[in-house]
């Protein structure tokens, strides 16, 4: 059985830039480089959270029209309501979504449980969950 996986030091980063710590943006580029290269995963469960942070983040970047965390962190109500209008989507189930469906269309089932050696439908099984999962912990963090 592998190890739980957790994020909550990328979540706790992502937060203090929502919050205005600008001395944390470089922390929070240099996490989002290293999840992209995934060289310091401990599992495939934490080689699929890698990823879909990378592909969340992206995401909400191209949902919210900007890449200032801190200015996304201030969009209030009527703000998100506008650009799910415009998106024809709300932000969880379209990160989610986009998670979902970057896996599928880059083959990381059949990536993952070649390197990790466990079984495609294993990392099938997990796919929806850990979208869910960083997508929970993204909205968390810049709410």
């Amino acid at each position: 059985m592998s190890k739980p996986v957790e994020f909550s030091s990328f979540y706790n980063v992502l937060n203090a830039v929502r919050q205005g710590q600008t001395e944390k943006k470089t922390e929070l580029e240099a996490i989002l480089k290293a999840y992209k290269s995934l060289e310091k995963c401990d599992s495939f469960l934490d080689e699929l959270g890698q990823i879909f942070i990378g592909v969340g983040i992206k995401e909400l970047y191209i949902y919210s029209g900007t890449e200032d965390i801190q200015s996304i962190g201030s969009i209030d109500a009527d703000g998100w309501e506008a650009m799910a209008k415009e998106k024809k989507a709300d932000l969880p189930p379209y990160l989610a979504n986009s998670m979902i469906t970057f896996a599928k269309e880059n083959q990381i089932p059949k990536k993952i449980s070649e390197k990790w050696s466990v079984s495609r439908r294993e990392v099938n099984k997990n796919i929806m969950p850990m979208a869910r999962y960083i997508c929970e912990g993204i909205l968390d963090a810049i709410e």
